[in-house]
């Protein structure tokens, strides 16, 4: 695995050799992203407010929060609002509550259109006010005698009772009397008060008012996750995963990019890097589909190798290649085959190894030794299952050309020990990369037509060539 840390520049890297690829992971993920609102329709979601008069404490505002979306609450608004094909197991994962700043309790509801989000809504808030007053109010609904107001009308019809009896006694002719109305008197100031400090006392009465504070607002938007959300968060989400697989490719590949790895791998000197010309433009037209599609995708080039440097001029192209020869010679002088293995699918390293078996065959003999130039051989060789030709008595060794960012250190050692089985000393190794050119201008061919040979200017001048 890659060491290499992770950097913006290789993001860029990422998003201007792979752009294309890129948009149409995106516009995959946007597609994806609309099916699935198609799959799953638009919900609405609306609140209602319901204030709780007098003074609760956290826990007992979330008791009332459970109390609200209890499914005893939901069933009863289930059955109270009556739609078909919705039951109450459906209708609990549509509410909600929860508590706000001070006593609220804002209850939410969740359905298809906006008219059945406000029904539900208000709906299940009277729910929930009925069920916690019964609640407050005792429990049962047969004691619902002994609830609040009938406690005050009690204590009204003792009042009145009491006002009889003092009006009965005989008023102030005897002392019995006068002592009665007193009692009486005393007796109802101390049932009034009785009452009122029951009221402050028990927090079921003074906590039992639930006010809605209005009906529900009728949406006019689609809850989320919307039809536009989905759509963008799948083309999101596809170009992040391309970007993340990219990078998660370059970390685990084990592909060897320098010279001095790729040497090393074959267990061979490095002889030189040479340059191999491209034009992007003049590319041959791709027949088969599939390398139309890579082709359009710029999937036909690896997106962390260097990019192609501008090409040079000819005469230091052409002495990379000389100098790589005259090494060659220098490692074994005089005439001799040398086998050039050339990896298959590598069109780099062909290209190369075709040009230097031309430089080879063009340059001039040593002047010193007097001997001939050696004569290379151009075979490929597959990776997978590496296997050269037998050695014969007038070879005298291999050299093995390659481009970089593209083989692992596995599969060079087997193509190094193919030419070991094959008797062949490695001589060293020849690393190519690629140039880029640019189309030469077109000159007028009539120019070139009528011009005159060098041979033949002296003949129309009339000077010596």
């Amino acid at each position: 695995m890659s060491e290499d840390t992770i950097r913006l520049v290789t993001i860029g890297r990422i998003l201007r050799r792979r752009g294309r690829l890129l948009t149409v992971l995106a516009l995959t993920g946007a597609l994806v992203g609309y099916g699935a609102s198609l799959v799953f329709p638009p919900r609405y979601t609306t609140s209602t407010s319901v204030l709780l008069q007098g003074q609760w404490e956290e826990r007992e505002l979330l008791t009332q929060v459970e109390i609200a979306t209890s499914s005893t609450v939901v069933d009863r608004a289930a059955a109270a609002l009556g739609w078909t094909g919705v039951g109450s197991a459906e209708l609990r994962g549509r509410v909600g509550a929860q508590a706000t700043d001070g006593t609220i309790i804002k209850i939410s509801g969740t359905a298809e259109t906006p008219e059945r989000a406000q029904r539900l809504s208000d709906r299940v808030a009277q729910e929930f006010i009925a069920f916690a007053t019964r609640l407050a109010g005792g429990g049962a609904e047969t004691e619902a005698a002994t609830g609040p107001e009938a406690l005050r009308q009690k204590v009204v019809e003792t009042n009145r009772r009491i006002t009889d009896l003092a009006e009965a006694a005989d008023p102030g002719r005897t002392v019995e009397s006068v002592q009665t109305r007193t009692t009486l008197e005393k007796l109802r100031s101390a049932l009034d008060e009785a009452v009122k400090k029951l009221e402050e006392a028990d927090p079921a009465t003074g906590r039992s008012g639930m006010v809605v504070m209005g009906p529900a607002a009728r949406p006019t938007e689609e809850a989320p996750p919307t039809r536009v959300q989905l759509v963008g968060a799948g083309a999101v989400s596809s170009f992040l995963l391309g970007v993340v697989g990219h990078l998660a490719a370059a970390r685990a590949s084990r592909r060897l990019r320098t010279e001095p790895e790729i040497a090393a791998a074959l267990g061979s000197v490095l002889l030189g890097t040479v340059d191999v010309p491209v034009d992007r433009s003049t590319r041959p037209a791709a027949r088969d589909p599939r390398a139309r599609l890579r082709r359009l995708l710029a999937l036909d080039t690896r997106w962390d190798a260097p990019r192609p440097s501008p090409a040079g001029d000819e005469s230091g192209s052409r002495i990379r290649y000389q100098r790589v020869c005259a090494r060659l010679r220098d490692e074994r002088p005089g005439s001799h085959e040398l086998l050039v293995v050339v990896p298959e699918g590598d069109e780099t390293a062909r290209r190369a190894a075709e040009r230097l078996v031309v430089e080879a065959r063009n340059a001039p003999p040593p002047p010193a030794s007097g001997g001939g130039r050696p004569a290379l051989r151009v075979v490929r060789v597959s990776v997978s299952r590496p296997m050269v030709p037998d050695r014969d008595d007038t070879a005298a060794g291999a050299l093995v050309v390659l481009s970089a960012h593209r083989w692992t250190a596995e599969e060079l050692a087997g193509v190094a020990g193919a030419c070991t089985d094959g008797g062949y000393e490695l001589l060293g190794t020849v690393v190519a990369g690629t140039a880029l050119t640019r189309p030469a201008a077109s000159a007028d061919p009539a120019s070139k037509d009528d011009a005159p040979a060098p041979g033949d200017r002296g003949q129309e001048t009339g000077e010596p060539a």
